[in-house]
């Protein structure tokens, strides 16, 4: 008898890039497990399609141990985890060890613990994939937001390690984007600045981060490594 495929554990996807990529790897014929944290129309229109749908606080290690528990309930395999979830949090003055350590969590704790708690889920799958979505600004640094920047470029040392880790079986890698799409209430002096950063000069949308995976996902030897979408930012 066949064994069923394994599924594609997605965190952080009822909106957005998540939401786009669970879609499409359901498209695809990928069964998917997804995260969330608010409940969001995306998350219906998932289940309509088959996903399974958790709900995943990543502020400590205590819910993030509740989540790996969960997951177990409902497989004994994985074919790759997509670490999306992400916290984009001000740091205001007084209050920003608080901010850090949210960002901290969600960014390195969470990929940590899931990365080291489900491997074997992934060694039951061949081939086998995790992928880290990362932040472009990494690359520079960021003076407004040192915290954010500082935690995504943790998860790009994870990737690092958890490739040296796991190979040859596991692939891990990391997806590193600069703008994708802009919120509804961004005006157009904004849009146009963001746009001037990059020498396509274009906010490609959720599709260009699936591209990316789907790359990672196929391909049989890449691992330890960073794809940037960034539209050339780092050649202005």
């Amino acid at each position: 008898m066949t064994q069923p495929p394994a599924p594609i554990l997605i965190t952080g996807a009822s909106q957005r890039v998540g939401l786009h990529c669970a879609l499409r790897l359901l498209e695809a014929g990928h069964p998917v497990i997804v995260s969330y944290r608010s409940e969001r129309p995306g998350l219906q229109t998932l289940r309509e399609r088959g996903a399974v749908t958790l709900f995943a606080d990543f502020s400590s290690e205590a819910s993030i141990l509740a989540f790996i528990g969960e997951l177990k309930t409902h497989t004994d395999s994985l074919r790759a985890i997509v670490h999306n979830a992400s916290a984009w949090l001000k740091e205001p003055a007084g209050d920003e060890a608080q901010a850090f350590t949210q960002m901290f969590s969600v960014h390195m704790l969470a990929p940590y613990l899931i990365n080291l708690h489900c491997a074997p889920l992934l060694e039951r799958s061949s081939p086998a994939d995790i992928v880290h979505i990362s932040d472009d600004v990494t690359r520079k640094g960021s003076s407004n937001h040192i915290a954010y920047c500082a935690s995504k470029a943790g998860l790009d040392s994870l990737t690092l390690s958890f490739a040296a880790r796991y190979a040859p079986h596991i692939k891990v890698n990391a997806i590193a984007p600069a703008l994708v799409l802009f919120n509804e209430g961004d005006d157009a002096a904004y849009r146009a600045k963001a746009l001037a950063k990059s020498v396509m000069g274009v906010a490609p949308g959720s599709e260009a981060i699936y591209q990316g995976l789907r790359y990672l996902l196929q391909s049989p030897c890449v691992t330890g490594t960073t794809l940037t979408v960034n539209g050339g930012r780092h050649l202005k």
